[in-house]
C-alpha cells in the first residue's frame, strides 16, 4: 500500500471518529509524512526511517510534543497493520523508539476508589445518565465508545465497539450482569430501534453529565478517570494484568495499562502485603 493511499483511507475513518482538534493533529503529522517520504510503499519504511522523520520534524520541540507526535504515527500505522493492511509491520513498535519519544516525566493520575464511584452512581438518579456512567466505571469504555452505541451492538453480556481506537473493525467490552440487565431494559422501555443511538447526546453534554455526577461527592470528575477507575479496581481486586490490559482496556501494550494503573502509596502497598501474609 502506497503513503498517499493509507493516508487517503485513515483520514476517512478518523473523520468519523475523533474531535476536530485530534484530526487537525493528524493531518498536520502525516501531511509532513507524506512530504517527507514522498509515495513509497508503506511497508518499506523502517524503525531507522521512522526516527529520521521524527528527528526531521520536531527538532527542538518539548518532549511532550514529540511523544504527542510519535503517538500519532504510531496510531495511524496500528490502523494500517489492523485494518489496512494486516500483513505489514508497525516500524513505531519498537522499544527504542518508545522510551526515546515517551514523556519527559510519568504522568500520575487521579485514582477513585470503589466506595467513591459507587457513591456517584448511587446518588444519579437519571437512568440514562446512571448507565452512561457504570459503562465507563464498570465496564472500561471510553466516552466516545459509550456515546456511539447502538442496540444492534447489544449482545447479552457484551457491547460490540464498531471501528475502535485500535483501528480494529470491532472489540468487544464485557459487561456486569446487572449493567447488562439495566441496558437491556433502558432499550427496552425506550422502545430503540436496532440503529438507533442509545445515548444520543454530544460529547461536551457527556462531559457535563460526568462533571455533576462527580460535584455530587465534592470531586473533581472527567470522563477518562471512570475508565482508569475500572482498570485500577480490577487490578487491585487481583484480576490478571493481561486480562485488564487486553479485555478490560482492550490496549495493545501492556506498558500503558500500567500507566492507568498509577503509583502505589506506601499504605496500598502495605495493606496488600498484609492481605497476602495475614
Amino acid at each position: 500500500m502506497k503513503v498517499s493511499q493509507g493516508i487517503e483511507q485513515y483520514f476517512n475513518y478518523q473523520r468519523l471518529n475523533v474531535k476536530k482538534n485530534t484530526f487537525r493533529n493528524y493531518e498536520v503529522i502525516l501531511a509532513n509524512f507524506q512530504k517527507h517520504f514522498g509515495d513509497i510503499e508503506l511497508s518499506s519504511i523502517s524503525s531507522q526511517d521512522v526516527l529520521a522523520f521524527m528527528t526531521e520534524m520536531s527538532g527542538e520541540a518539548k518532549q511532550s510534543t514529540k511523544k504527542l507526535r510519535f503517538t500519532l504515527l504510531a496510531a495511524f500505522f496500528n490502523y494500517i497493520k489492523n485494518s489496512a493492511d494486516p500483513g505489514s509491520q508497525n516500524p513505531c513498535d519498537n522499544p527504542a523508539l518508545r522510551k526515546l519519544f515517551r514523556a519527559g516525566r510519568p504522568i500520575r493520575f487521579k485514582i477513585l476508589e470503589k466506595d467513591v464511584v459507587d457513591e456517584i452512581i448511587f446518588r444519579t438518579p437519571n437512568p440514562r445518565n446512571r448507565l452512561l456512567l457504570e459503562l465507563m466505571a464498570r465496564a472500561g469504555m471510553r466516552v466516545g465508545e459509550v456515546l456511539r452505541l447502538r442496540p444492534k451492538d447489544i449482545e447479552d453480556r457484551k457491547a460490540i465497539i464498531r471501528a475502535p481506537k485500535s483501528g480494529k473493525e470491532a472489540e468487544a467490552a464485557f459487561l456486569p450482569q446487572k449493567v447488562a440487565d439495566r441496558l437491556h431494559r433502558y432499550i427496552a422501555d425506550k422502545g430503540l430501534e436496532p440503529e438507533e443511538r442509545i445515548f444520543p447526546i454530544t460529547y461536551a453534554a457527556a462531559r457535563i453529565i460526568v462533571k455533576k455526577a462527580g460535584d455530587l461527592v465534592g470531586i473533581s470528575l472527567k470522563p477518562h478517570d471512570l475508565r482508569r477507575h475500572a482498570a485500577t479496581y480490577a487490578s487491585r481486586s487481583g484480576t490478571p494484568l493481561e486480562i485488564v490490559s487486553k479485555v478490560l482496556l482492550r490496549h495493545a501494550n501492556l506498558s500503558t495499562t500500567q500507566i492507568y494503573l498509577g503509583k502505589i502509596s506506601d499504605a496500598e502497598a502495605i495493606r496488600w502485603i498484609d492481605n497476602l501474609h495475614g
